[in-house]
């Protein structure tokens, strides 16, 4: 998974300006390591930087999805975001409706699909389940 330093150089070479305030966005997800919304970075980071906009924090979690340092998904309309964890392999996630926590699947069903879909060109893909992990369903008891 990319980290702090690496998502900073990645910046720096595609011509965006280091600050402290990227630092920490980005120090948020290291910290976490798991899927966060744009309102749970503005609150994390509310102590440190109490007027820091909705709009800066989405600005720069878009600006980190086009750079491939952050990776996002839609969970009931809302965007969350995430490390990019690409350079595992391919894989796909499990991930948490309640606490955002990610596991990862190995296995990949597109072997299936692409047996039905013989005549067409596949570019890509994204497989996703959502559910409760098993810390969540604890919690319910």
């Amino acid at each position: 998974m990319i980290n702090v330093d690496n998502a900073i150089s990645v910046l720096k070479k595609n011509g965006y300006k280091y600050t402290d305030k990227r630092k920490n966005i980005l120090a948020v997800f290291d910290h976490e390591n798991r899927y966060l919304t744009a309102k749970d970075v503005q609150n994390q980071l509310k102590e440190d930087y109490p007027t820091i906009s909705y709009d800066t924090i989405y600005r720069n979690l878009y600006t980190f999805v086009e750079l491939d340092i952050l990776e996002e998904t839609e969970l009931n309309g809302e965007k969350l975001f995430r490390f990019n964890c690409a350079h595992h392999g391919h894989h796909h996630h499990f991930i948490c409706v309640v606490c955002g926590r990610t596991k990862t699947i190995e296995m990949c069903p597109m072997d299936f699909f692409k047996n039905q879909l013989k005549d067409c060109e596949i570019e890509s893909h994204r497989f996703e389940i959502f559910g409760k992990c098993e810390k969540c369903l604890a919690k319910q008891l």
